[in-house]
């Protein structure tokens, strides 16, 4: 529970009211009781503690000062009985004692040398009087302990730091003082833990100390059996991160020696967090105890001695410390720990880095595998604050760049986790399955990624590897057995520097006079060679910590008022002073200049690593073969230096979820953004690269038919002269014309024959105008149309059909009344003018083309289709109304034609045109109903059609009503297409039809066949009506000898 009350006053009510009762009588009852009990006392107190977020004193250090206190007062009151116990001997170098019923009493606890502090007067003769230290061997006695060492915080006993004493104190145990315990004292620099080689095993005095918060040691051991507070065993010797720790003090030691800091000397004290957060904050409170003091229960620290700290090197730890470091404001400057988190200047003002936030390097990493097209990705991270952290990051800026994660799995950052075998077979196991993803991200510490990388090369898989800070240039992993076969490794590395003179350094690994460094000695005791670690480590990782310890001094050199001959400025500074100048420091090295920004984070950008492989050796070499720039946020590779992959011809790998679109398609996403399916862009959009989420419009009025990478302008169609429809439409239209010539010839030459005059004299030409006009029609479907030619080509067909079918029925009519009877010729004579039957025939159509042209004439028309790159630039018929009364006109007139030539089938052989007339209306009549229904569903090749319907129709009329006549013309003798010919044919034909009705009854023939200019008069002897036979006419020719010439006269006159 808390409550809402100052801290202050919730510490005082604690001291007055609860310890008060807690502690009463202590030194009477706590000596005898149980374990047990004095843990649940002890409950209390943590309860306490949580409510008041304050350290509290436990109960037995409580104890053991009042124990502490009842014994002085003993000492220095001579009126107590047991006062000659303390008095000292005349030498005045140890007290006197008894020894009988004597009891040795041995007790550790953590109480403080300063604990005798509120008796400084009588702590000297306590001392004097039988107190002595022991060692495991051999055994001291104390004899004299100058007071001034005591309240410095120093140990007791000089020489035997970091060393558990045991202080034994020899009392005489009477019957009235059986209670009073012996007060034993444990001392150590701050705490009363031990303080081995690793935790905190390197220092060196200074008039500014820095601690270095190292990782020597890479993991803290059985943390899952720790119950009760206890010292951590520390193992895994990393070298990295001794060779950074040296960096660190080599860079002290290198600005101790030069003339940067007069007068002022950098002292450091190392300790180790064993990479673990509560481990590193234990370290820190060592180095931040003022006075050999832990800090005060409900006050802060003003000046520790450390002034500002270095590390740690994992985001998780120094999370932990720079909370802490937080409530001082003791500057801490890491140079690996990249979490985002730690640039949150709220929560942690007193943290600084020279690199960049993992904000940067996330983008970095996506950005690599966008640039490579390696959208399908797996990624590996640890379960600490770095791991996470930089995981979620990731996952948001590769959703920026189209990067999809196909697996995400977790390691414990713990190294001896229970599980942590079974997890990593697990994780090889995924990486297996997940054939697709190639790629795989691994955000993990360097001794994770070994253990992985192990488990890998037992099963051969091979993938590209990228690699975060923390593992990019780790030559423990470049040079394990195995690493050439696990595939293409690329990563980003903090930008890197040299460091004058440290490779020298680290093969003489000398320790200057006056400062002590243990994690050395125990890796000399592993009896490496003097270069071995300038070989085992890569020296330029030590670049941050170089700009660590600068960035210290350029802001000491300003806190100090440094000049070029002293530094006088106050040394013991507090702590948040120099915090204040580092965030405004700007020093240049290497041509680069370095500074923290709003954030505390160098801005400083990061290498791209490629592990080349060494065919040699089978080892990995680290070669940089681009960076990435933070300002710009963008990835440039050297021109000079190209990336090697392991894949044929060095082509880029593979990793994608679904295969390239090419230009011309687009992807159909799924549920996943990576995943998808490609199509074609639809007409009227392209696109011209791969993998794009949408297609472009066309513009411009351009157009693009599906799955097309560009856009065109549309092609005009229409029938062109030179192109195969023209040139067939135009061989078929010349041919007609041809044999209208033809026919016009036979006419001139036998215009005077009674073929000719047969076939209807002047009709005949009429006929070849009308047929011609409907051939000029059709020539004017060739060409790009306009409206005039739109206009133009439907009238004259529509005039010159309907003059050819005008001209026809005067035929039609002419045999129709000719044979019929004579009492019904009269009757139909009259109307029979052909002159007044042709134009009238012809001027109804004129009537109907010029309401059509009026109220919805033919115009141009653009025709386009999606799926077309064509523009089809016809004539359309505009009114429908208007086009099928045209055409309803003409099949009118052939309908008429073909009924008055069907009913006059039977008249005399030679005298019969009307099996001509019927089989060209059935022709015409044809072609157009089957033009109709093609007409209204308007296909597109409808116009071709009815190109061809008029072609077909006028054909019929010249071969079924011109060429019979060539024929007669040209291969008939001529005594055969005479005049008496004719007669006598006539005559011949009387004969057969007399001989063939003389049983039907006797013939009368009294009437004479008169023909005049105009039309031909014809008798008939009509047979009788009972007979029930048709009506048979013919020729009355009974004064033969007379009729002969006349009808000679006649035939000549004959004009139909």
């Amino acid at each position: 529970m808390r409550v809402n009350l100052p801290q202050q006053l919730l510490c005082n009510f604690y001291r007055s009211t609860v310890e008060s009762i807690l502690t009463c009588c202590i030194t009477v009852w706590y000596g005898s009781a149980t374990s047990a009990e004095r843990k649940a006392l002890q409950r209390v107190v943590k309860t306490a503690q949580h409510i008041t977020t304050t350290a509290l004193p436990p109960i037995q250090d409580i104890y053991d000062k009042r124990c502490l206190r009842k014994a002085v007062n003993i000492s220095s009151d001579p009126t107590h009985p047991t006062n000659p116990l303390f008095q000292p001997l005349p030498s005045g170098k140890s007290c006197k004692r008894e020894e009988l019923n004597t009891d040795l009493v041995t007790y550790e606890t953590d109480v403080l040398l300063d604990l005798w502090d509120p008796l400084p007067e009588h702590s000297e003769q306590l001392r004097n009087c039988g107190l002595r230290v022991k060692q495991n061997l051999p055994t001291l006695w104390v004899t004299r302990v100058e007071e001034g060492e005591v309240c410095k915080g120093e140990y007791a006993v000089p020489g035997f730091s970091g060393t558990t004493y045991t202080i034994q104190l020899y009392a005489n145990m009477f019957w009235m003082y059986a209670w009073i315990s012996v007060i034993v004292l444990l001392a150590d620099f701050g705490t009363g833990c031990d303080y081995e080689v690793d935790k905190c095993g390197a220092w060196a005095e200074g008039d500014v100390q820095i601690g270095i918060l190292s990782g020597c040691y890479s993991k803290v051991e059985t943390l899952y059996y720790r119950e009760q507070p206890e010292r951590y065993n520390c193992s895994g010797f990393n070298l990295v991160a001794l060779v950074q720790m040296l960096a660190a003090i080599y860079t002290i030691e290198t600005i101790n020696n030069s003339s940067f800091l007069q007068g002022v000397r950098l002292g450091y004290y190392v300790c180790d967090t064993c990479c673990d957060a509560s481990k590193a904050i234990q370290s820190t409170e060592h180095m931040l105890a003022a006075n050999g003091t832990l800090l005060g229960q409900c006050e802060l620290l003003q000046k520790p001695k450390v002034k500002a700290f270095i590390g740690t090197r994992y985001s998780e730890s120094s999370l932990s410390v720079a909370r802490l470091l937080t409530l001082y404001m003791v500057p801490q400057i890491s140079t690996s720990a990249s979490a985002e988190t730690l640039s949150d200047r709220m929560r942690y003002p007193a943290f600084l880095r020279t690199i960049p936030s993992d904000i940067h390097q996330t983008k970095a990493l996506a950005k690599l595998m966008s640039h490579f097209g390696w959208d399908w990705v797996g990624v590996v991270h640890g379960d600490d604050d770095y791991g996470e952290n930089a995981f979620h990051g990731f996952v948001v800026d590769a959703e920026a760049e189209n990067v999809c994660i196909a697996f995400e799995e977790t390691l414990p950052h713990y190294l001896d986790h229970r599980d942590i075998d079974t997890r990593i077979s697990n994780v090889a196991d995924i990486i297996q399955n997940t054939t697709k993803a190639n790629v795989v991200l691994l955000i993990l510490k360097e001794e994770l990624v070994k253990k992985l990388l192990v488990e890998l090369i037992k099963r051969n898989i091979s993938r590209t590897w990228i690699a975060t800070d923390s593992w990019s240039l780790s030559m423990d992993l470049a040079r394990m057995e195995g690493i050439d076969k696990v595939g293409d490794i690329l990563g980003f590395s903090f930008i890197t520097g040299s460091n004058p003179g440290f490779e020298k350094y680290l093969q003489e690994l000398s320790v200057p006079p006056g400062a002590e460094n243990k994690f050395l000695k125990e890796y000399q005791q592993m009896g490496k060679s003097k270069d071995y670690l300038t070989k085992a480590v890569h020296i330029n990782q030590t670049y941050g910590e170089r700009l660590a310890v600068l960035s210290i001094a350029h802001a000491l050199r300003v806190l100090l008022d440094c000049n070029e001959t002293a530094c006088p400025g106050e040394k013991d500074f507090p702590p948040w002073k120099l915090l204040k100048k580092l965030k405004k420091i700007n020093f240049t090295l290497d041509n680069q200049a370095f500074y923290f920004n709003t954030t505390g984070n160098f801005m400083n950008g990061y290498d791209l690593i490629n592990w080349v492989r060494d065919t040699s050796s089978g080892q990995r070499n680290f070669v940089v073969v681009g960076n990435y720039d933070l300002a710009q946020q963008q990835i440039s590779l050297r021109k000079f230096q190209n990336i090697e992959f392991s894949t044929p011809n060095n082509t880029i790998p593979v990793s994608s979820c679904s295969k390239d679109c090419p230009p011309g398609k687009v992807k159909v996403l799924s549920k996943i953004s990576c995943c998808y399916d490609c199509t074609d862009c639809t007409e009227g959009t392209y696109s011209n690269s791969t993998n794009v989420q949408k297609c472009l419009k066309c513009e411009n009025g351009t157009w693009s038919l599906k799955g097309w990478t560009t856009c065109k302008s549309k092609t005009e169609v229409f029938w062109e002269w030179d192109k195969c429809r023209g040139i067939i439409l135009l061989t078929f239209v010349a041919v007609g014309f041809l044999l209208l010539f033809i026919s016009l010839i036979v006419y001139f030459l036998y215009r005077r024959s009674p073929i000719i005059k047969q076939a209807g004299g002047y009709i005949y030409v009429l006929i070849m105008l009308g047929l011609a006009l409907s051939y000029t029609s059709v020539i004017l479907f060739i060409g790009k149309p306009n409206i005039h030619m739109c206009w133009a080509r439907s009238v004259l067909y529509a005039l010159g059909f309907s003059l050819t079918v005008s001209c026809i029925l005067v035929k039609a009519l002419r045999t129709f009344v000719a044979f019929l009877p004579q009492h019904r010729q009269h009757k139909v004579k009259k109307f029979y003018k052909p002159p007044l039957i042709i134009s009238c025939g012809t001027f109804i159509q004129v009537l109907i083309c010029i309401l059509w042209l009026t109220l919805g004439s033919p115009y141009v028309e653009r025709v386009q289709s999606d799926q077309s790159m064509e523009v089809t630039v016809q004539c359309n018929e505009g009114s429908g109304i208007g086009f099928a009364f045209m055409l309803g006109y003409i099949a009118l007139l052939a309908l008429i034609c073909f009924a008055l030539a069907f009913k006059g089938r039977k008249v005399p052989q030679r005298f019969n045109e009307t099996g001509h007339i019927i089989l060209s209306m059935l022709i015409y009549l044809f072609v157009w109903v089957c033009f109709i229904p093609i007409y209204a569903a308007k296909i597109p090749e409808r116009y071709s059609i009815q190109a061809a319907a008029i072609l077909v129709s006028t054909y019929g009329i010249i071969f079924c009503h011109f060429t019979p006549k060539w024929y007669m013309a040209l291969c008939k003798k001529k005594e055969e297409v005479t005049v008496e010919a004719y007669i006598a044919r006539a005559c011949s034909a009387r004969t057969s039809v007399d001989s063939g009705l003389s049983g039907l009854g006797s013939l009368n023939y009294n009437s004479d066949l008169k023909i005049s200019p105009s039309q031909t008069t014809m008798s008939s002897t009509y047979s009788d009506a009972s007979s029930g036979e048709s009506p048979i006419y013919i020729l009355n020719m009974e004064n033969s000898s007379n009729a002969r010439p006349t009808m000679r006269k006649r035939f000549q006159r004959r004009s139909i």
